[in-house]
């Protein structure tokens, strides 16, 4: 799965969504180097030894970023009571990046859920 697949996905995103995804991409790629990029249900996502960890969207009025697990987003429930979410997605402003911590923190309970 190429990087180019998400470089295409973001071409296709309004500003300013699309910097805003490009810095979470960024962010992902510098705390976990060995994530490879990919597409996931056609969406951009990050795999590391074959598991899924970690995906963003975009929609019209928000960012999405996706744990693809149903259970990392409770685990830090205190860390993301800011953001709306739902069960698999917490969604944050188009124009606001994740803060680079909770990024790490979300990463670090999916890596560890999916690598048991």
């Amino acid at each position: 799965m190429p990087a180019s697949e998400i470089d295409a996905y973001l071409a296709g995103v309004e500003e300013p969504g699309r910097t805003t995804l490009q810095q979470l991409r960024e962010t992902i790629l510098a705390i976990v180097p060995d994530a490879e990029q990919g597409m996931s249900y056609g969406l951009p996502a990050f795999r590391l030894a074959g598991e899924t960890i970690a995906g963003f969207a975009a929609f019209k009025r928000h960012l999405s970023y996706l744990p693809h697990s149903g259970s990392v987003l409770s685990k830090l429930s205190k860390e993301t009571a800011a953001y709306e979410q739902t069960k698999g997605s917490l969604h944050f402003p188009i124009d606001q990046p994740l803060p680079e911590e909770l990024v790490r923190r979300l990463l670090e309970a999916r890596i560890a859920q999916a690598h048991r």
